[in-house]
């Protein structure tokens, strides 16, 4: 099972990432909730997951998401992954840069009755934020 879990995250990940939804709607359970930092509310159902990818696909150009990584255990799936696409589109009020950025984060995903039912993300918020020089970098010691 854990095997096959791995493989539904990896194309859940990637062609959902690429604007093929149909991955979410055969994987991802009615009563999804998503977790992650930077965003102010969970994210809930198929169709909250479909508008988050969504607004993010529309804000940087060429996106794609990378499994780099997988590990499983019991009914949970860890993915490390990285992104990378061109700021092209505004995003949580940050107009357009134009440029190439490269982000990296971690998903814990957890299964019940063969579906994604909850994930718990983290992300690199603060380096896609020194890349698109909204911040200054950090000091080095």
């Amino acid at each position: 099972m854990a095997d096959a879990n791995k493989r539904i995250i990896q194309r859940l990940f990637e062609e959902s990432w690429t604007g093929n939804f149909d991955a979410i709607d055969e994987f991802v359970s009615a009563d999804y909730v998503g977790h992650d930092p930077s965003e102010q509310e969970p994210t809930r159902g198929p169709d909250g997951l479909k508008e988050f990818i969504a607004r993010y696909r529309s804000a940087f150009e060429g996106v794609r998401l990378i499994v780099e990584d997988q590990f499983a255990d019991g009914d949970k799936v860890a993915t490390r992954w990285s992104a990378r696409g061109t700021h092209s589109g505004e995003i949580s009020g940050i107009a357009p840069t134009g440029k190439d950025v490269t982000v990296t984060g971690m998903t814990i995903s957890r299964f019940a009755g063969g579906k994604v039912v909850e994930e718990w993300s983290t992300w690199d918020t603060l380096g896609l934020l020194v890349q698109l020089g909204v911040i200054p970098a950090p000091a080095r010691a």
